[in-house]
C-alpha cells in the first residue's frame, strides 16, 4: 500500500554542518529507524526536536494553514 500524501506542504532548507555532526546523522540512518540518508535524519531529529520544544511550552504551536 502507497504511503499517503503529506497534507501540509514541504519546503527545502539547506545546512552547512560539521563531519561529526555528518558521522552522527549517517549512524541513525544505519539504525534504520531514521531515514534512509543523512538529510533525511536531520529532518527527523529536528522535527522531534521542535515536537519537544512545543511539547515542554518553549515553542507556541504552529497549526499549518493547509489544515486549519
Amino acid at each position: 500500500m502507497p504511503k499517503p500524501k503529506n497534507p501540509v506542504a514541504s519546503v527545502k532548507i539547506m545546512i552547512t554542518t560539521t563531519a561529526t555532526v555528518r558521522e552522527y546523522l549517517d549512524r541513525l540512518v544505519k539504525e534504520g529507524l531514521h531515514g534512509k540518508n543523512a538529510a533525511e535524519a536531520a529532518e527527523r531529529v529536528i522535527a522531534r526536536y521542535i515536537e519537544g520544544l512545543v511539547r515542554e511550552g518553549g515553542l507556541q504551536r504552529i497549526i499549518p494553514p493547509e489544515l486549519k
